[in-house]
């Protein structure tokens, strides 16, 4: 019986990798070893990238709800505070775009987080 050799799948792998490698610097992105690794790393990075993200715009939320409920005498804790206590279940990311298009319903919750505090 005739070895099957593995050359066809062999190429097939190495081409893959070094087409996610491409526009790597130097020889990360021709040599098969050095593009393993590289892509290995950067999966790596990506993954982390994702988790970031999600951490990065809650903070940029906060800090809006935050600018805007100063604007307003009232400052981030006691707000979130007061809301909770008055039953709005607001996610932060709606709360940042209301403070930021419109501001009239935003000083209505603040006067309902207020309300709600005393």
């Amino acid at each position: 019986m005739a070895r099957i050799k593995g050359a066809m799948m062999t190429r097939k792998r190495r081409k893959k990798t070094l087409k996610l490698a491409k526009g790597y610097f130097g020889s990360k992105s021709k040599h098969f070893k050095m593009a393993k690794q590289q892509v290995m790393k950067s999966g790596n990075y990506a993954f982390a990238g994702r988790k970031m993200k999600k951490r990065e715009f809650r903070n940029l939320w906060i800090t809006r709800i935050n600018a805007a409920c100063r604007a307003e005498g009232m400052n981030y804790s006691s707000f979130m505070n007061g809301l909770k206590k008055a039953g709005v279940e607001l996610n932060r990311k709606m709360l940042s775009e209301m403070a930021i298009h419109d501001p009239k319903s935003f000083s209505a919750l603040i006067e309902t987080a207020k309300n709600a505090v005393k």
